[in-house]
């Protein structure tokens, strides 16, 4: 089978949510003891989790935290404070369990995998780390597409391959984080090529940027979309000429997890934007993304306004990592604890309101 067609099944296996668990949902919700409706997101949260899972009393008991990785030709140009061997630095520190991203899975109690998408390194074999490498980062979107269709395809299939493990291994939710230095400037291109909105609209500074270097910022954005004039309608191609492979390893995570009905939890920029690529392709897999922060980063407003979710968190994070969607997941585990544990007015004996 062709990796378009294996795609294209993937993409054919994600189903809306059924209105009978949504609905059932919303009735155990609003017998609580409380005002309806009074734990605003916190219910919604509830509401479609239990849909997803197709269980009137669903449990979150295996929580996963993935991080892709890879490396970026855009660097050659001045788009980031950091140089491009940061990259497989930062894995170890994730793999060493000392980075943020580290700290923050072992506090909400979830599992890390990293996962070596186009990393210009060779990894030895370690715990907790997947290598799917498609090639030692993309080529400088300044000059030419990030990489190849067939290379754009493999990478997403690499990502339905690590949510098929996650799966395997019983993952209740998935939050999805990115490491890769330069990688902001291939996102604010592909919500800029997306949304069509002007570059300088949608591109930040990143790890820090000065005036100067977000101007140059923008320039490398502007050129990218001149050089390679993505087709807007068309999320493969604005994924092949713009994106990176951490993204596109994201996009299929993200596929991947609404075909087998296991909730993504969306972190900032990066990840947004490989999400962003999956509900292009199919509209239905809003459904089972749940949001978490909304980054500094002034594009990611713009594409979670495309996609259709709304951030529940505003903390000024701009690290990436899959740090904001890790306390997503314990939004989410808080949502499900409360329909799963509070009592409904007939079990406390409160008296409900007043008709």
């Amino acid at each position: 089978m062709t990796l378009d067609r294996e795609l294209e099944r993937y993409l054919k296996r994600v189903e809306p949510l059924k209105a009978e668990f949504l609905d059932k949902a919303q009735q155990r919700l609003d017998n609580l003891t409380k005002p309806q409706g009074s734990l605003g997101n916190l219910e919604e949260f509830a509401r479609r989790y239990v849909a997803i899972k197709e269980n009137l009393r669903p449990m979150m008991d295996r929580k996963m935290i993935i991080t892709f990785a890879g490396d970026h030709g855009v660097t050659e140009d001045p788009v980031s404070l950091y140089p491009r061997e940061v990259t497989p630095q930062m894995v170890y520190t994730i793999l060493r369990q000392k980075a943020a991203i580290s700290v923050l899975a072992r506090f909400i109690g979830a599992r890390i995998w990293v996962v070596d998408m186009g990393v210009d390194h060779d990894f030895e074999p370690m715990e907790g780390l997947i290598i799917k490498k498609v090639a030692r980062g993309t080529k400088n979107i300044t000059k030419g597409p990030a990489m190849s269709r067939d290379e754009a395809l493999r990478a997403i299939m690499a990502g339905i391959d690590v949510v098929e493990k996650a799966f395997q291994d019983g993952a209740d939710i998935i939050a999805v984080g990115d490491m890769g230095i330069g990688n902001t400037t291939p996102s604010s291109a592909m919500i800029a090529a997306i949304s069509q909105i002007p570059a300088k609209e949608v591109t930040g500074r990143g790890t820090g940027l000065d005036d100067q270097g977000l101007e140059k910022k923008v320039e490398a954005v502007e050129t990218a979309l001149r050089v390679n004039r993505p087709d807007s309608r068309d999320p493969l191609d604005v994924l092949t000429k713009l994106g990176g492979f951490e993204i596109a390893g994201i996009t299929g995570v993200t596929i991947g997890g609404a075909a087998h009905r296991i909730p993504i939890v969306a972190d900032g920029l990066i990840s947004t934007a490989g999400i962003l690529i999956a509900t292009e392709m199919n509209p239905l897999i809003r459904a089972y993304v749940f949001p978490s922060h909304r980054s500094v980063e002034i594009g990611h407003g713009a594409m979670l306004e495309r996609i259709g979710i709304a951030s529940v968190l505003d903390l000024s994070l701009r690290l990436g990592e899959g740090t904001g969607a890790a306390l997503g997941i314990q939004l989410v585990e808080a949502a499900v604890r409360i329909y799963n544990e509070m009592a409904t007015f007939d079990e406390a004996g409160v008296s409900k309101k007043r008709e």
